[in-house]
């Protein structure tokens, strides 16, 4: 709450402390979920079977190897997980980009501790892996029981696999966060030029390798152990996870089209906005019980907590978009070579008005539905003025040319 707070006033204000402050804020969020990680290990490895997630998943004749990898196999310990594999994603951004676009970070950094605010307010209120065992003693005082043995891991989770499955599709699915951060703050924040793409490209990249280990390792794992005899044999929670990385590989693929030639600027936001989506759909397919799957968690009341967090992203990426749709295309000077045409009856080739062709260099946008899609520039020498060559104003690249002065 408090990076969210200050983020803002930091964006409204332009006061670099309070940009500063914000970011320290996302950095110890990191600090302390690990703090809250290392208990929670803590607590299974030394079988403290007074709290209730580790008396539903773990035992004392438990390998340590599985009681490691119990700390997820659970709805409260593998949201604690998320929410920490997260914050290691946060802590990178703020940290490699602390002295780096200065426009563009602050709103990076509120669209990150909106993310994580989310699931931290699942951590603690709705589905705390902390909950401990109790009983009303006889003047009334809540005591603490302690059991002496749990009820262990499921058989079907004791597989090899286990301890790296999950972590590496928890990762690909936390680190898809990062671009989304950048595209919807690069709309909010009005950032032009390419340069979140660049910086995104990487990200995306990372977070599509932990996804693809992760798909193919729980396809071994199906295959292994259930006998499913393919990929399409899988129940939907699984086919879900493929999703998110179908748009991220076709993102990877056409934002080589928008470095290169300036084209897809809104698929690719798009795909970025799918991407996400689809993590925090099959994050809620999985969690909420709808489905019946060997993979879904049982029936909880975390589903609607997920359909409200998805309708509010949804409703602030068209907001956002739409806002930027309408002020992203304001040139510098109109152009408008078939009005002034019409009103001059001037031939092709001539150049434009003196109000808008004075000066020896003119810069202008050329939008296509709306959206700035590039920036034309041209300079010209002491006895020659900026004009449009006609035939190329429908072509993508729109050509200037000097003119001799008449």
């Amino acid at each position: 709450m408090y990076a969210i707070g200050v983020g803002i006033a930091a964006i409204l204000s332009r006061r670099p402390l309070l940009n500063k402050s914000s970011r320290q804020a996302g950095m110890a969020v990191c600090v302390l979920i690990a703090l809250a990680m290392g208990s929670l290990v803590y607590l299974f490895l030394t079988d403290n079977f007074s709290l209730a997630y580790v008396v539903g998943h773990s035992s004392r004749d438990l390998p340590t190897f599985y009681k490691f990898a119990a700390l997820w196999s659970g709805q409260e310990g593998s949201l604690l997980f998320w929410s920490w594999l997260l914050s290691i994603y946060v802590f990178s951004v703020l940290y490699s980009y602390r002295a780096k676009h200065p426009e563009l970070m602050p709103y990076v950094g509120v669209v990150l501790a909106g993310v994580q605010l989310f699931f931290l307010i699942l951590n603690v209120f709705i589905a705390s892996p902390f909950k401990v065992l109790g009983a009303l003693g006889p003047g009334g005082a809540m005591q603490v029981i302690t059991q002496a043995d749990g009820k262990g891991l499921t058989p079907l989770l004791q597989y090899p696999e286990m301890v790296i499955h999950p972590p590496m599709l928890y990762s690909g699915y936390t680190g898809f966060t990062i671009p989304f951060a950048f595209a919807l703050a690069a709309l909010l924040g009005r950032y032009p030029g390419e340069k979140w793409i660049h910086v995104t490209r990487k990200w995306t990249m990372i977070a599509w390798c932990f996804q693809s280990a992760g798909i193919l390792l729980g396809a071994h794992w199906a295959y292994a152990v259930l006998g499913w005899g393919g990929y399409w044999a899988w129940d939907p929670v699984e086919n879900a996870s493929l999703m998110p990385w179908l748009t991220g590989t076709a993102f990877l693929h056409s934002v080589m089209m928008q470095e290169k030639r300036g084209m897809l600027r809104v698929w690719n936001v798009w795909l970025v906005f799918s991407t996400f989506l689809l993590c925090i759909l099959g994050t809620f397919l999985t969690r909420s019980g709808v489905v019946s799957s060997v993979h879904a968690f049982a029936q909880s009341n975390i589903g609607p907590w997920f359909v409200g967090f998805l309708g509010l992203i949804v409703a602030v990426c068209i907001l956002a978009f739409l806002a930027r749709s309408k002020s992203s295309c304001r040139p510098r000077h109109k152009l408008s070579l078939d009005s002034y045409r019409s009103r001059t009856g001037s031939p092709s080739g001539t150049s434009l008005p003196p109000a808008t062709t004075g000066a020896s260099t003119i810069s202008a946008f050329r939008c296509v539905r709306g959206i700035r899609v590039s920036r034309l520039s041209i300079s010209c020498p002491t006895r020659a003025k900026p004009c449009l060559n006609p035939r190329s104003v429908m072509r993508r690249n729109a050509l200037w040319s000097c003119c001799p002065s008449p």
